[in-house]
């Protein structure tokens, strides 16, 4: 809604209870999503009840789990670079119930326990799609049992049997897995039993987006709020065209029985574990809420964790660390001293060269807003100035008992600056790429490995 149109709706009294001067500058901040309509302490019932509902995100957001969950939705662009995107898709490993159950106990520790570390951040998996492949009732209460037993992550139970579901809600309800799926022959009892135990409901229909919203309809007049849709689109042009018809129609239609998260099976219709991990990565890219896989392997899912780091990182808010001196591999007062930016990448991508080379350093971090190095020298936050300022900041002189300092190779025009900036500091050009730190150390840094008699070692 438009500011005048939520105006409309206002006590028009400007009282300044909200916080700000008059009703329609309330008005204006509400319509861009700068404040909340609930700070109108003045506003009727029926009026709440409105702009409540047309402020409603275009994508509902929707929780899965317990206390580690999944929660997709609440999107409200197309494009990143317009906002950000909010939330991203979990990721999680379909195990089917024809599989025997210590192979699936093993692979759910497996999964449960992986995580790979990048710019600072723990990437993992999300949980686990259970999918009846036997169609029988106990080999899939088995399956829910072994699983829920060695997991905290949230599971997707998949069955279109409401007798079966409802057994293996029985066992796991409480922790809110995802019910997978209700369709056109069982979307009633579906229904009923995401009512009963609280928990959110899929809704398959690949026939079309009509019918699709045509059932979402139904299920939401049941009472089912957190729902996920499945389209049922598969290979790459059915799946790109389907789910970016379903994000601008939730978007830019603002046609609610669509503005729900969107679950993808890449794991189907895929002729081997590389082409189902490059349709994850586009459905990571376009628009999916939940990804399903068939294979699990570290080489196979840190490409996608990290895509989906990448893409779900806020463009307005660059990832960085704090600025300050870092020990690195226990180092002495004549170790040798590099400095960089705070840009979360390059600090690791440096730190875990020095890590992986043995070589005892100091590494100085200098507060550049989160930019590269050469973002930030040629925005003019990565200078000789700026990093004297650091030295003196931090008191760098207190960590060694040298004055050599190590400045990136990419902005060696910046030597002879900050040789003015301090006169009395050797300025070194260090290499360009991380990688080749190491090797520069056991070439370069040999002549200031004796400590100076006058300092002492310390």
């Amino acid at each position: 809604m438009t500011g005048i149109e939520i105006y409309k709706h206002l006590p028009k009294t400007n009282c300044k209870k909200c916080g700000f001067p008059t009703c329609l500058a309330f008005a204006m901040k509400v319509a861009q999503k700068q404040a909340d309509i609930s700070l109108c302490p003045e506003l009727s019932e029926e009026s709440k009840q409105i702009l409540e509902a047309a402020s409603r995100p275009p994508i509902r957001l929707v929780s899965i789990g317990g206390n580690k969950r999944i929660e997709v939705g609440n999107e409200v662009v197309l494009f990143r670079h317009e906002k950000t995107f909010y939330h991203q898709p979990g990721l999680v490993i379909r195990i089917k119930d024809t599989e025997p159950l210590e192979d699936v106990t093993s692979l759910v520790k497996e999964i449960t326990d992986y995580s790979v570390e990048r710019v600072g951040l723990k990437l993992s998996l999300d949980g686990f799609a259970l999918a009846n492949e036997s169609k029988e009732a106990e080999s899939f209460a088995n399956l829910v049992e072994a699983a829920n037993s060695n997991t905290d992550l949230p599971l997707i139970l998949m069955s279109t049997e409401p007798a079966i579901m409802k057994l293996a809600l029985g066992k796991v309800g409480q922790n809110k897995p995802l019910i997978y799926a209700a369709n056109r022959d069982n979307w009633q009892e579906m229904a009923q039993l995401a009512l009963d135990y609280q928990c959110p409901l899929t809704i398959f229909e690949p026939r079309g987006l009509s019918q699709l919203a045509e059932l979402t309809e139904m299920v939401g007049q049941k009472g089912v709020e957190d729902v996920v849709l499945d389209p049922g689109a598969l290979g790459f042009a059915e799946s790109v065209d389907t789910l970016t018809q379903l994000r601008r129609l939730a978007i830019k239609k603002n046609y609610r029985e669509l503005g729900y998260p969107v679950i993808t099976f890449p794991c189907d219709n895929t002729a081997s574990v590389e082409e189902e991990i490059v349709l994850a990565a586009q459905h990571i890219a376009k628009y999916a809420g939940i990804i399903v896989l068939d294979h699990f392997s570290p080489s196979a899912i840190y490409p996608l964790l990290t895509l989906r780091l990448n893409i779900y990182t806020d463009p307005q808010k660059p990832i960085q660390v704090t600025s300050g001196v870092y020990p690195i591999n226990n180092p002495k007062k004549t170790s040798p001293l590099a400095v960089t930016t705070d840009f979360s990448l390059t600090y690791f991508s440096i730190a875990g060269e020095l890590q992986s080379s043995g070589s005892p350093s100091w590494l100085l971090v200098c507060d550049t807003g989160g930019l590269s190095v050469l973002t930030a020298w040629a925005a003019g936050k990565f200078n000789a100035a700026k990093i004297a300022k650091t030295i003196k900041q931090f008191d760098v002189a207190n960590n060694i008992n040298h004055q050599s300092i190590i400045i990136p190779g990419y902005v060696a025009v910046i030597k002879g600056e900050l040789e003015e900036e301090l006169p009395e500091w050797e300025v070194m050009v260090g290499p360009r790429e991380a990688m080749d730190i190491g090797r520069y150390l056991k070439q370069n840094w040999m002549a200031h490995s004796i400590p100076s008699p006058l300092k002492g070692e310390g």
